[in-house]
Parts: structure tokens; sequence; C-alpha cells
């Protein structure tokens, strides 16, 4: 259904136009929009007219239209004046908000379709049949994004990325839930990934005027047809989980860039747990100290280059190499061997999806 806010918009441009009032209520008697006041007045006239077989009539010195959505009444639209031009006016009006509804209900069609499209609640017979009648190309390259943002702040983001991207008729906007605006985007034959992540940060560059807002927007690889699209959707989700938990400082995650973390994430927790335990004998490590760690990291951000992170750190060589001896001592695990070094970082991002799992059922 259309917005009040829509058909507000609607008479107040025709008025301009036209400089002709007008007023639209519902078949309850409800004023929807108008352009004058007292309109009170004519609701009783308006309600009368419903049940009238007429399409339109002059009463009270107000031409009065019916305004259908298909055969069903919608809308009585009422215009200022009985004369003849008013009367033109007044019919200009009526297709106008006819037209209005036709195509939100289209819109509407679509935005159902394109929903259980993406939670596999259709059947593939379905899927081309449907596509088919709304006229949505079945072998076009898509791709879906997913915009996770506090929605209870502002409220009106999914208008905000409808503006920047639904004016494309091919593309698709919408949500499935409180929080996650959900975009499936038609991808040019010439477009990669490097395009995708362009539109992502597009999409960011949308709401970073409100700092203390959580942006995430994650996406997933691009598919070839409309039946793999819920493919995509949940490539996206995995994206995001895995993007909160190993790539925090990231607002914008590519499922192909996930590496091993997409590997980590699907690992059942007590496979996790017992990993960890039979590596560093029931100890974790991520309790070293913040040296200790900070040492860790930087040696691996330099892949495993003695030189470039002692620099990187400010120490003398010897002295990192005299933190890499320790900690093999306590671990095991001596990190300038590139096995060990795996199973150390390896270990390091399963305590963190341990963590973060367990935050979740708190």
């Amino acid at each position: 259904m259309i917005s009040n806010q829509i058909l507000q918009s609607t008479i107040d441009g025709l008025k301009g136009i036209t400089r002709i009032d007008l007023c639209i209520i519902d078949t309850e008697g409800k004023v929807l929009a108008t352009t004058f006041q007292d309109t009170e007045n004519y609701v009783a006239a308006a309600l009368a007219f419903v049940e009238s077989p007429a399409d339109s009539q002059v009463f009270l010195g107000r031409q009065f239209f019916k305004v259908f959505d298909e055969h069903q009444l919608e809308y009585v639209l009422l215009a200022n004046g009985d004369s003849e031009d008013v009367y033109m006016i007044g019919k200009i009006a009526s297709f106008q908000i006819q037209n209005l509804l036709i195509a939100y209900k289209e819109r509407f069609d679509k935005d159902n379709f394109v929903k259980n499209l993406l939670l596999d609640n259709l059947l593939l017979v379905d899927i081309y049949n449907r596509a088919k009648k709304l006229h949505i190309d079945t072998e076009a390259r898509r791709v879906v994004f997913i915009i996770e943002t506090d929605r209870e702040k502002e409220g009106n983001e999914l208008e905000k990325v409808r503006s920047l991207l639904g004016g494309k008729s091919k593309d698709f906007v919408t949500a499935v839930d409180e929080k996650n605006i959900i975009v499936v985007k038609e991808v040019m034959d010439n477009e990669g990934y490097e395009e995708l992540n362009k539109t992502a940060e597009m999409v960011l560059s949308l709401f970073h005027t409100s700092d203390d807002m959580d942006i995430h927007i994650a996406y997933g690889t691009v598919v070839n047809e409309i039946k793999e699209v819920s493919r995509s959707y949940k490539e996206a989700r995995m994206a995001l989980d895995v993007g909160k938990i190993f790539f925090e400082e990231r607002h914008v995650v590519a499922y192909s860039t996930l590496g091993i973390g997409r590997l980590i994430y699907q690992l059942p927790i007590p496979l996790c747990k017992m990993f960890i335990k039979e590596i560093f004998d029931g100890k974790s490590p991520d309790e070293f100290d913040e040296e200790t760690l900070t040492t860790i990291n930087k040696f691996f951000e330099n892949s495993l280059n003695v030189s470039e992170t002692s620099r990187q750190l400010y120490i003398h060589r010897n002295t990192l190499v005299y933190r890499l001896d320790k900690l093999q001592k306590s671990t095991g695990l001596d990190l300038r061997v590139f096995e060990d070094a795996i199973t150390f970082k390896i270990a390091l991002m399963v305590v963190k999806y341990m963590k973060y799992m367990e935050s979740l059922d708190y």
C-alpha cells in the first residue's frame, strides 16, 4: 500500500502545477492526504459516495472521484471546484494515483519474491515461473550485499540505500529483519570484485555522518542464475559473522577474502577445545602478556621476518630472538618454523572464534 507521505507528496505536486486543492480519503472515512483545511466536512459525503454506483459526482462544490486498484475501491479523491477544468484535473489526479497503486503493488510483489528467493522458500519451478511473470531476468549476473546497521537510531537507512541503489530497476533493495538491509545487485560482465568493493564503500559513505553508528557490509560471490542468488546471500551472511570475529577493523568484508577464518567458523566448539588442549596442554594462547602478544602479531604481520619485526618494534634483533626462544620453551612451538607458525596462528584464531561464540550465549 502507498504511504500517506507519498500520497501527500503527489497531491502537493499536482496542486503546485494546477492550483487546484485535492484531498484523498480512504473507504473508511479517514483523511490520508489533503491540501486544504476543513476536510472533516466532506467525510460523510465521501462515505456516501463509496456506497453509490457512480465513479464520479459533484457534491458540496467538490468533484468526487473513485480510485480503484484493479476492481477494488481504494480511495475517494476530492477536487475543489465543480467546473470542467476541475473535473479534468480530478481525472488526471485519479489516474496518477491509480498508476502509483499499480507500481507499488508490482514492487511489493517483487519484494516478496526476492525475500522468498533469498530464504530458499521457493521450489525451483516456482522461481522461474514467478520471475517470468514479474519480468525478472533469470540469467543475469548478480551478487548479494548485506548491510547491518542499528536501524533503531534513525529508521530511514532502508530509504537511504534505496535512494542510492534502488533507482536501478534491475537491482532490488529489501529487508528480511530489523537489522539487515539486503541488496541484490545486477553485475555487468566487465565488473569484478574491485567494483563490488567500491559499491560497498559508496553505501558505507551514506552512514559516515553518524559516527556512533556501527555499520558492517558483507557480500557473497557473483552468481550467474537466479536460482543461485540464495547461495550468494548465505555467503554474505557468513562473511558478516566471520568479519566480526577475525576482521573487526573492517567495515566491508567479502566472502572471497575470508581465508582460513571461513573454515574455522564452521568447526564445532568441542573440536576447537580439543585442538587447543592438544596443542597447548590446556593453556590458552591468548593468555600471554601484552608484550609477547604484540611481538607475535607483529612477527606474523611481517611474514616471519626477524629483521623487519625487530625494526618495527624498535628492539634489537637478539631481543626478538630471545622472546621467540622463550615462547618456544613455554609452548613447544618455534614461530620461525613455518609449520609451527601456522599452528600458532590457527590456534589464536580458534580461541578468538570460541570467545565470540561464548559471548553470543550470554
